[in-house]
């Protein structure tokens, strides 16, 4: 029996007001992706990624179409519900690290369990997890100015995937780091893809991560151009 798509984008279309007029960002999208796939939607910027990403990370809703997570539909979600499908099982990383300073690694790490019914030993547990899968278990109690850019996504990293969740969104991750840093952190990503099956998709036009990606679903003025999975190119 084939698994069901984890996400579901059916002819999504995304239109913002701007200067008294309609601008469209996403244009008639249609794509799913896989349990434990690690995928990129890439492009230019202005070509419609971190609107498919907000869209799929339940931050954002399609003006038509229908967007399916986890067999929720995304427009249909209450701000309750659309809050609880990420505080569980989506992972968020952006460009800018957004750690927050007066807090120790161990406390914006913990940070997103707080949400959850765990108790503190569950918390302890899950947050020293999340700092060995990316090296940082004997930096538990720094704060954020004693670490460097790449110590920092890393934390980053912990922070979204110490509740295990099931789709971490990345969006340009690897933008304020340098090359070294940058591979460091995809091959982190790569190896919790691979030992979690957790489904990874990156917004990204960086060479670096699309070495990395086993998908690339490109994006131009807001519409599918081509999906290449593993070779195997799908012209849009």
């Amino acid at each position: 029996m084939t698994e069901k798509p984890i996400i579901s984008i059916e002819k999504v279309i995304k239109n913002y007001p701007v200067g008294g007029k309609e601008f469209r960002a996403l244009k008639d999208i249609t794509l799913s992706i896989n349990k434990g796939e690690f995928a990129g939607i890439v492009g230019p910027s202005g070509s419609g990624k971190t609107t498919l990403l907000n869209i799929i990370g339940s931050l954002d809703v399609p003006t038509q179409g229908e967007a399916y997570v986890l067999d929720k539909n995304i427009a249909e979600l209450s701000h309750n519900e659309a809050a609880k499908l990420r505080n569980y099982n989506i992972g968020f990383i952006f460009q800018v690290f957004n750690l927050l300073p007066v807090y120790t690694v161990f406390e914006n790490v913990e940070f997103a369990l707080l949400l959850q019914k765990n108790t503190v030993e569950q918390r302890r547990k899950a947050v020293y997890d999340a700092l060995e899968w990316v090296g940082l278990q004997d930096h538990a109690n720094k704060r954020p100015d004693k670490l460097s850019g790449g110590e920092s996504q890393r934390v980053a990293i912990a922070r979204a995937m110490v509740k295990r969740p099931k789709i971490l969104l990345a969006d340009e991750p690897t933008a304020n780091l340098d090359s070294e840093n940058a591979h460091g952190i995809l091959k982190t990503m790569k190896m919790l893809n691979k030992e979690l099956q957790t489904t990874f998709l990156f917004s990204t036009h960086d060479e670096k991560v699309m070495g990395y990606l086993d998908r690339t679903i490109h994006l131009r003025d807001g519409a599918l151009e081509k999906d290449i999975i593993e070779n195997k190119t799908t012209s849009v």
